[in-house]
């Protein structure tokens, strides 16, 4: 949940309950306020909740900043303790399966002694994507699901994580050795012609079910990717979660939304502040920002292939003005054009019955190295074609 870190960062002193407003006097240059947000999940899979603290750069700037050492654990009516794990980052791990007909509340104790609390939550139990599909359209390819709502499940919010595959303008499987001053075959685990990237979603997708006729929620749009977005240059993926929320969470978030829609920049004035389910045990009237809920969450993932929306040309403006240069570096020059890395041999160049490279053509580093935007493990679910 992390990655809706940034709305509240939007929406710092834009705190107004959904039920009654609440205006805190706080002075901006003690503004120190607990953010705190996740969603945990009740069936056993990992879910995390995560904190932080508001933090004053200069007037109108403010950052946010992880709070560490913390002791979180979900409190049953019944008085079950279940504990979170401290991750490190200010990112606390939730995996427990716990029953879904009981009430549970958070429970946060804070190095600095300061304690805070949810109100009372029962986990909903979120249904089913039906169906999540894609197509392509003038303005590039958009993504989207299919779910219905239920009597319990009315609300949903939705977040993803996508990550793709990409090469570089001029991918290479040589490295220059500096010892042997020789180029060499590269290692598997050292390859830099092929990397993956992640994203997860900063914006807010709400939707409630029994605006539709039989709460049949027909193709929401989860994401649009432009015409000749990267993400789409080769194989890309999306992760999907669907969860359902209670009336006051969808609450809080449709005002968090709009609040984060009506401004035009950082800078400008913020709306009132939204009060979340998050309470100070030692001062009720402390000012924190979260909401926390609890329920089943529903995944599905996508895959989209190159081949799938073509024609497509990816424009990246990190390889604008990427060249191979012409000229062949010679044996004899290799440690003069290679040791010092800004440049790495692409292009091998044989003799007319040569068996080895006389010399290599050569590129920018930035222009040849894919490990510089990205990461060359390939993540443990993705499927290759």
């Amino acid at each position: 949940m992390k990655r809706l870190a940034y709305l509240f960062f939007l929406n710092l002193l834009a705190f107004g309950a959904c039920r009654e407003p609440f205006e805190p006097e706080i002075d901006e240059v003690d503004l120190d306020v607990l953010v705190v947000e996740g969603y945990l999940d009740s069936d056993g899979s990992r879910s995390l909740i995560s904190l932080s603290y508001t933090r004053p750069i200069q007037a109108n700037s403010m950052q946010l900043s992880p709070v560490e050492g913390a002791t979180l654990y979900l409190e049953s009516s019944t008085g079950d303790r279940y504990p979170l794990s401290d991750i490190g980052g200010g990112s606390y791990q939730f995996e427990e399966n716990i029953s879904e007909q009981d009430q549970y509340k958070l429970r946060i104790f804070l190095p600095n002694g300061n304690s805070y609390s949810s109100d009372d939550m029962t986990p909903i139990i979120t249904p089913d994507i039906i169906d999540v599909g894609f197509e392509r359209n003038e303005e590039g390819v958009e993504i989207f699901l299919t779910t219905k709502g239920d009597q319990n499940a009315d609300d949903f919010l939705w977040t993803y994580e996508e990550t793709w595959a990409f090469r570089p303008p001029f991918p290479s499987q040589v490295k220059y050795v500096p010892e042997t001053q020789a180029v060499v075959l590269r290692n598997p685990d050292e390859r830099i012609d092929l990397c993956y990237k992640s994203e997860r979603n900063s914006d807010l997708l709400l939707e409630t079910s029994s605006r539709f006729e039989d709460q049949f929620v027909f193709r929401q749009a989860i994401n649009q990717i432009n015409e000749g977005d990267e993400r789409l240059s080769l194989r890309y993926s999306i992760l999907i979660s669907q969860m359902a929320l209670s009336k006051d969470a969808s609450e809080f978030w449709e005002i968090l939304k709009k609040n984060t829609d009506d401004l035009g920049s950082i800078f400008s004035p913020l709306p009132s502040i939204i009060r979340g389910n998050i309470t100070n045990d030692q001062n009720p009237d402390a000012p924190v920002i979260g909401q926390v809920s609890i329920g089943k969450v529903r995944q599905q993932r996508l895959f989209i292939d190159l081949r799938d929306v073509v024609p497509w040309r990816a424009v990246v403006p990190e390889y604008f003005g990427c060249i191979q240069e012409p000229d062949t570096v010679l044996v004899r020059d290799y440690d003069s054009f290679f040791r010092s890395g800004g440049n790495l041999p692409t292009l091998p160049i044989f003799t007319e019955n040569g068996i080895e490279p006389i010399g290599y053509r050569y590129a920018s580093a930035s222009c040849v190295d894919c490990t510089r935007r990205g990461s060359n493990v390939k993540p443990d679910f993705w499927e290759d074609l």
